[in-house]
């Protein structure tokens, strides 16, 4: 028989009151859970959850601060900043900002290419809240169309900005430079705070040396905005800093004189006023206009001016390295008297060539007749290539390189021009160095007469011009006049050139008198029409080497293979105000082609409108048609 179990009522009111005891705990410690997790959140970590509830309604947007204009010495405005209206995306509003670009190529009917360059700008987005400018200068037709379909493109805007702008064009190319996008490399560099909201930054010339000045601080906007991301209210402004403005050394009017003597050339002009080291002008030609890179230029465009034959894009003034030529022989010439190896008076018999004791190869000079027995002030009068071979040899390698590198030839001579090269000055350790070669005693020769290894850029031939004007004081040429209200500052100044004898700078200057002056200067024809005495030199830069014994024959060279035509000078001689060296490539004779071109320079800053000197540069009247006195 089954047994029967009877009911324990006592272990069923226990078990229940354990499940309910448990079941309280529970509730408990997850109500326990609750409120610490609310306490934390509400509590502790209140400020950081009422910033991401306030980001929601309220955006910081940066202020890009206004970039500080750019004058000539005049005043005269060479670059500013004009109104524009800009096309920008934010990605942060527009989500799947590839397919709003999609909708915008349909609205304003783009082809591949430019969708292609808006993709690689909107990846140079460096915030998602911040707007990317993707086009500028829109026309009131693309305006017109983006706001008839703005509820298919959240997230764009057309927005209205300060866009740089060159009113010269090409005149400023060179020695301004101009602004760009900020790409990659350089978004790596930058202080991402202070150019949040900045897209340009200066790429060449004075707007990238000064990039710091220019540049200012950048403001902050906190905003209100709605679901949609469109702003109701602002809420709190920064203003930006703007920073300061730039005035330049250089005269638009001789700037413009230079231009329009150099037209129809290729080639290079600097003119410096000896006393202050100021550019007072700066030619590049051909040059290009500077607008079109600061929106970004077309791939088409860019690639005409990259491969042109004529080398726009090419700075000549800074970059351009040539022999110098014989408008290296008066700083030969003082070294040479400084050294000892010739005096004024000493001559040097010429029969038209040079030989080395011992070798039969003949240096020669440019005219193969001969000039006889020439002097110094003849031999630089007439550009007498045999006296140099004679003074470089006495001189020696190891003396001429160190005369010649104290008048800059070989090294960065500026004070504020971001793209100089250096040049090339020879020497023993450096050919060896190079070549793995001894230094040979004609090779001194040709370095007499500034052709050989010898590479200078036309404002390093300025700059030396400069030093024989001065009397070897050195002061670095400049473009900036003033950085705001204070003129720039020469951290690390060359020392000047000390000779034995002052006066040894007062022979070669005669001698370059005489070029221009004397009876058989090789630019008597420009010097006899000049109101004032100046001082210059001729040279020939050769672009391809002509055999021993050979004739320079030009109808069998092709235009580019064509000598440069180099020319530099100061004036007055007797009270120097301007220097100016001239380069025009495959011109042939820098006194026929360069001479001219500087002394049209020459007139311009130093006559007045009646053709004669101004009466700031002149000097009580003093006989100086004669030599001094050895």
């Amino acid at each position: 028989m089954p047994q029967i179990r009877i009911k324990d009522h006592e272990k069923d009111d226990r078990l229940v009151r354990r499940r309910v005891v448990a079941g309280a705990a529970f509730v408990l410690l997850l109500s326990a859970a609750l409120v610490a997790r609310m306490y934390f959140l509400q509590v502790v970590q209140y400020e950081q959850h009422a910033t991401l509830s306030e980001s929601n309604r309220v955006h910081v947007q940066p202020i890009p601060p206004t970039r500080g204009l750019i004058y000539d010495r005049n005043g005269l405005i060479i670059a500013d900043n004009r109104p524009s209206f800009s096309l920008t995306v934010t990605r942060e509003r527009a989500k799947d900002w590839p397919a709003i670009l999609d909708t915008l190529t349909e609205v304003l009917e783009l082809t591949p290419e430019q969708r292609a360059v808006y993709d690689k700008r909107m990846k140079q987005g460096r915030r998602p809240f911040e707007p990317v400018p993707i086009e500028f200068e829109l026309s009131e037709e693309q305006i017109a169309l983006i706001a008839v379909n703005q509820f298919r493109l959240p997230g764009v805007e057309v927005s209205a900005r300060l866009v740089r702008h060159y009113p010269l064009g090409a005149s400023y190319s060179h020695s301004v430079g101009y602004v760009g996008r900020i790409n990659e490399q350089e978004l790596k560099k930058l202080d991402p705070i202070n150019y949040s909201g900045t897209h340009h930054i200066g790429k060449t010339g004075i707007e990238r040396f000064y990039e710091d000045d220019l540049h200012g601080e950048v403001g902050y906007e906190e905003v209100q905005t709605n679901a949609r991301g469109r702003v109701l209210r602002v809420l709190k402004r920064t203003d930006p800093v703007a920073r300061k403005s730039l005035h330049l050394s250089i005269d638009s009017r001789l700037q413009a004189a230079a231009e329009a003597a150099m037209t129809g050339r290729r080639g290079a002009l600097v003119a410096i006023q000896p006393a202050t080291g100021d550019v007072l002008a700066m030619v590049s030609v051909p040059g290009f206009d500077p607008n079109p890179f600061v929106t970004g230029i077309g791939f088409n465009a860019y690639k005409e001016l990259r491969d042109s034959i004529d080398q726009p894009l090419f700075n000549r003034a800074l970059r351009g390295l040539y022999p110098p030529g014989s408008t290296i022989k008066p700083m030969v010439a003082v070294a040479g008297l400084d050294a000892g190896v010739i005096t004024p008076a000493s001559r040097v018999y010429d029969p038209g060539f040079y030989q080395l004791a011992g070798h039969s190869h003949k240096y020669r000079n440019w005219n193969r007749d001969g000039d006889g027995s020439v002097n110094m002030e003849w031999a630089i009068m007439r550009s007498n290539d045999t006296y140099f071979y004679d003074t470089a040899h006495k001189l020696g390698i190891d003396r001429l390189h160190s005369y010649l590198s104290r008048f800059g030839i070989g090294q960065r001579v500026s004070l504020d021009m971001y793209e100089e090269a250096a040049g090339l000055m020879p020497s023993r350790e450096w050919k060896r160095a190079r070549y793995r070669q001894p230094w040979y005693p004609g090779e001194t020769l040709i370095l007499g007469i500034g052709q050989g290894y010898m590479q200078a850029s036309p404002l390093q031939l300025a700059q030396a011009t400069v030093l024989m004007a001065n009397h070897g004081k050195w002061i670095r040429p400049h473009l900036a006049k003033k950085i705001g209200d204070t003129p720039p500052v020469d951290a690390n100044p060359l020392p000047d050139i000390v000779l034995r004898d002052p006066k040894f700078w007062d022979y070669p200057n005669f001698g370059m008198q005489q070029v221009l002056h004397g009876p058989r200067g090789t630019a008597a024809k420009v010097g006899a029409t000049a109101a004032y005495r100046i001082a210059g030199k001729s040279g020939t830069a050769q672009v391809v080497a002509i055999k021993q014994g050979e004739k320079y024959d030009r109808s069998k060279l092709n235009e580019r293979h064509r000598d440069h035509a180099l020319f530099v000078a100061f004036a007055p001689a007797d009270n120097p105000q301007i220097a100016v060296a001239v380069m025009v490539e495959n011109g042939e004779s820098g006194s026929g082609v360069a001479a001219p071109i500087v002394k049209q320079v020459l007139d311009s800053w130093l006559l007045d409108e009646q053709g004669q000197l101004k009466a700031e540069y002149r000097l009580p009247s003093q006989d100086v048609t004669q030599s001094p006195s050895p």
